[in-house]
């Protein structure tokens, strides 16, 4: 992990901001993918506000995960972020691409980065106790690191016929495997939540120590999953590629992302008819479902932004997409730290500064569901006026 401060010029992977006298739109330069910039940011702002919430016990129903089958807004936010990865790999990497010799080295590069976001997903995990007996080893930061991998390895050794055949047989191989493989100790293939396959390789791989402490007998970023996952950083990967094309003018480019946007929801939906869409199962309908709004979001988002140059709304997001690694990791391990500092609460009783500090500034003034929103909130504007500090500075923490 690196940190840079750049005094002049651009921070590298970031649109600046508009400087005064000057519209965002001004700022930044021709031919940036500031959609995917925004896109980013918009992610990672709706990652921070449904991870901290005032109260768990609390929360708005579009702010909640599916139970189990289905998909609520806040299911659409990690497949984002990896459809986004998908995209970033084909700007970042084009250039490497395009000389073989120069593969080795930026393999390396690519093996590096997934090993600085693999040992972040590790280091959360394990703060403050630094239990290694008990360390859930899966994870979100460990997911994105696994994809980042395989679809940088792939991006730079295969074509785009082969990406999307490749996407289409981890779609269906998955399925397959779900669906028809039975289960040891438990007999014929199922889609509930501890018994089905994926369920089994967790525990006999990683032992239930090492799983999801709310089950602790099936995993949300299972081994399994992370096939039909990788298929999400492809669908990035084949639009990044499309985005990227000199031949085709914007409209058209725009018009093909919406129309197979619409094709991914569609057969997403459809295929939910028999495997059916499941955030914590990552199934092959939720990759098509979720990719499907990616693709038309990207679309929108490039039209709005890129083509038109409608860009002065765009800040915030600008700021959280430049340090999105940075903030989403800190803003897992603060309120944790926060938790550990004690303090004397109403009753006399010590308790944790976090919760101090919601019990006096939320709780009286407001109902226990809007107190718990309105604390998440907060929590993603306070970010938001750290990072602009940092992006103003130009610090930009590299992963």
């Amino acid at each position: 992990m690196q940190t840079t401060t750049q005094a002049a010029g651009r921070p590298a992977g970031a649109a600046p901001l508009a400087e005064p006298g000057r519209n965002a739109a001004q700022a930044v330069p021709p031919g940036r993918l500031v959609s995917l910039d925004v896109f980013r940011g918009l992610t990672v702002m709706a990652m921070i506000l449904v991870n901290n919430p005032g109260d768990w016990g609390h929360i708005y129903a579009p702010l909640r995960h599916a139970r189990w089958h289905g998909c609520t807004p806040t299911d659409l936010i990690f497949p984002f972020f990896l459809f986004i990865v998908g995209v970033s790999i084909t700007y970042a990497l084009d250039g490497a691409r395009r000389q073989p010799a120069t593969h080795g080295r930026t393999l390396r590069r690519v093996l590096k980065r997934a090993a600085i976001l693999f040992g972040l997903g590790l280091f959360s995990a394990l703060f403050p106790t630094f239990d290694f007996s008990t360390v859930r080893i899966p994870g979100v930061l460990a997911r994105i690191a696994v994809v980042f991998l395989v679809c940088g390895v792939v991006f730079l050794k295969t074509s785009r016929r082969q990406q999307l055949g490749l996407l289409a047989f981890l779609l269906v191989f998955y399925n397959v495997l779900m669906q028809l493989v039975p289960v040891p100790g438990f007999g014929p293939a199922n889609l509930e939540a501890g018994t089905n396959l994926g369920a089994w390789l967790d525990r006999t791989v990683l032992g239930e120590a090492h799983l999801w402490k709310q089950s602790r007998t099936w995993d949300p970023e299972g081994l399994l999953s992370t096939l039909p996952a990788i298929g999400t950083g492809l669908l990035g990967l084949l639009a990044g590629q499309w985005l990227r094309r000199s031949d085709v003018d914007a409209a058209t480019r725009v018009a093909w992302l919406f129309v197979w946007g619409g094709a991914c929801v569609l057969l997403g939906l459809g295929w939910n008819s028999w495997f059916p869409i499941n955030k914590s199962l990552w199934t092959s309908s939720y990759v098509l479902y979720t990719g499907g709004l990616a693709l038309a979001t990207l679309a929108g988002l490039y039209w709005l932004t890129d083509v038109q140059g409608h860009r002065g709304w765009i800040k915030a997001s600008l700021v959280y997409g430049v340090n999105a690694i940075t903030v989403f990791f800190l803003s897992g391990l603060i309120p944790r730290l926060l938790q550990l500092l004690k303090v004397p609460g109403a009753n006399g009783q010590e308790v944790g500064l976090r919760t101090w500090l919601y019990d006096t500034f939320f709780v009286p003034y407001f109902s226990p569901i809007n107190a718990s929103l309105a604390g998440a909130i907060v929590c993603v504007l306070i970010w938001l006026g750290i990072l602009w500090w940092m992006y103003k500075k130009q610090i930009i923490i590299k992963v």
